[in-house]
Order: structure tokens, then C-alpha cells, then sequence
């Protein structure tokens, strides 16, 4: 059984919760010289007005794709003054709960998703589910939720 994670998806929305688990994904795949990839949904369902099925103004499209190339940047750069030489940067459309667990990891050959703990109450939870909770039930790699700070020793 090989016990070293080669290809490591995190993924990144500019939370507290992203930026732990960016910090504990180097540092796992320092240790394992594995490929990262530092991964950021534009999730689909605020690209359209779903009460009128309007699309949204072209501004806000533009301002979440500035956003998360920014983000996915500054992380890439951190990245590589932490030793780190095999990053990449994945931006796509679409549901964060599908594209990671369901799309991205299998076709990416992904061994290890690690993601921040949601912020969202229980009442919330019900309604929507969070992210995390669903890549872990529906991944079929291993899954590291992050819920603190402290970085691995």
C-alpha cells in the first residue's frame, strides 16, 4: 500500500477555514514531493438570478473571475516560496460540491482533497449542505477537513 500522496487538490474561496487548509496542504506535499493543485469554483448558482433566470450583469462576472485568478495567484506564489515547484492553478464554473469530488479529483488523479470546515450553522447545513461534507461522502480519495489553524509540525 503506498502510503505517499502524489497529486493533492485544496480548495481555495478566500475563507479563513481555505487558507489553513492551503497551509497544511504545502506542508503535506512538501513532505511527499507531490503536485499541488490549488482549486476555486465560481459556483454557477450566482452567475444567474434564479428567481427570473436573468444572468447577472457581466461586472460581476468579470469581479469573480479577478477575484479568484488573484486568490489562486497569491496562493501559487506562497506555494512557491515554500519549496514548492509542480503548483497549478485550476479555476472552473459550477457547483463546488460536484466539480471537486465528482469531476475534478477523478479526472486530476487526485489521492488527497484537503478543504477548511464549513462555516455555516446547523439550521443551514439542513437546507444546503456544506462542501466539505459533500466531497467527503462522495470523494473516492482520502479527505482532510480542516478546522484550525495550527499548522503540522
Amino acid at each position: 500500500m503506498n502510503m505517499v500522496y502524489e497529486n493533492i487538490l485544496v480548495a481555495i474561496d478566500g475563507s479563513k477555514e481555505a487558507e489553513w487548509a492551503f497551509r497544511k496542504a504545502v506542508s503535506i506535499a512538501k513532505r511527499n514531493h507531490a503536485h499541488l493543485m490549488l482549486c476555486t469554483i465560481i459556483d454557477s448558482r450566482e452567475v444567474v438570478l434564479t428567481s427570473y433566470g436573468l444572468p447577472i450583469e457581466p461586472a460581476f462576472i468579470e469581479h469573480a473571475e479577478n477575484f479568484s485568478h488573484s486568490l489562486l495567484t497569491k496562493y501559487k506564489n506562497i506555494a512557491s516560496e515554500n519549496g514548492l515547484s509542480n503548483v497549478e492553478a485550476i479555476i472552473e464554473y459550477g457547483s463546488p460540491k460536484v466539480k471537486i469530488a465528482k469531476e475534478i479529483a477523478p479526472e486530476k488523479k487526485v489521492d488527497l482533497i484537503v478543504c477548511g470546515a464549513t462555516g455555516m450553522n446547523a439550521v443551514e447545513r439542513i437546507f444546503v449542505g456544506s462542501v466539505s461534507e459533500h466531497i467527503l461522502r462522495y470523494a473516492n480519495c482520502d479527505v482532510l477537513i480542516v478546522r484550525t489553524e495550527k499548522e503540522e509540525e
